[in-house]
């Protein structure tokens, strides 16, 4: 397959599917091989939360700031994850593998049973940013997620919720456009599936990553805080 020129790359999907481990593991395959690759987490924060709920004696995260508010505060922080790592990427032109994305978001509204309307800010906010050019979709077993997550000890999820989790993310408008990968097996078998899936990558030209930052550098800043001062003023 000729190579193409490819900017972004993100792993999505349940927790406990891998995504983590599996873009670090692609981010530093690719720099082995000479191409300009770096791994960027777009985290939301719930883990911290929860550990912060830990110390104060709640249960969770939600249970510290509430359902809303906490799913709030995801949105944020992963927006602004995701705005700093396009920022960096055009500026530099390397290939970012990014851990999580926008549909993270999505689904994580979908199985936690956000409003619609919290759907609909979100993706009024986030809209602004660039589809990957791939999007791998990690799906799991639930109960193996589960005994990842349980494993690895830092924090739960209910069978209910990556139940819900997982069709949350086939339920996405943009389900047909993933990449699909089985997550279920080893690490190696994981990263084989991945690297099987993805077209024969190579970096973009450095003056189109010069002309895209220079768009890039304003406009989400502006309409995304528009969109999600709208949704802080409903929550608070």
């Amino acid at each position: 397959m000729q190579p193409r020129p490819v900017r972004t790359i993100a792993l999505i999907g349940p927790d406990g599917s891998g995504k983590t481990t599996q873009a670090r593991r692609l981010a530093a395959e690719l720099a082995a091989v000479g191409l300009p690759a770096t791994y960027f987490r777009h985290a939301g924060g719930r883990r911290w939360f929860g550990r912060l709920a830990a110390r104060l004696g709640r249960a969770d995260a939600d249970a510290l700031l509430g359902s809303r508010r906490m799913l709030f505060a995801e949105s944020v922080l992963r927006w602004l994850a995701i705005l700093r790592t396009l920022l960096r990427r055009t500026l530099t032109g390397e290939i970012a593998v990014m851990d999580r994305y926008a549909a993270c978001q999505y689904a994580s509204l979908r199985a936690r049973s956000a409003a619609p309307a919290a759907e609909r800010r979100a993706r009024l906010a986030y809209r602004l940013f660039p589809a990957p050019d791939v999007t791998v979709l990690l799906t799991v077993d639930p109960r193996t997620a589960q005994h990842r997550i349980d494993t690895r000890g830092y924090d739960h999820e209910t069978l209910d919720y990556l139940v819900a989790s997982s069709a949350a993310y086939r339920s996405l408008p943009e389900f047909p456009a993933f990449v699909v990968v089985d997550g279920n097996g080893t690490p190696d078998e994981v990263a084989a599936g991945i690297r099987a899936a993805l077209p024969a990558v190579a970096p973009e030209p450095a003056h189109r990553a010069r002309i895209r930052a220079t768009v890039l550098a304003g406009t989400p800043v502006l309409a995304g805080a528009a969109a999600l001062g709208r949704q802080l003023a409903e929550v608070f």
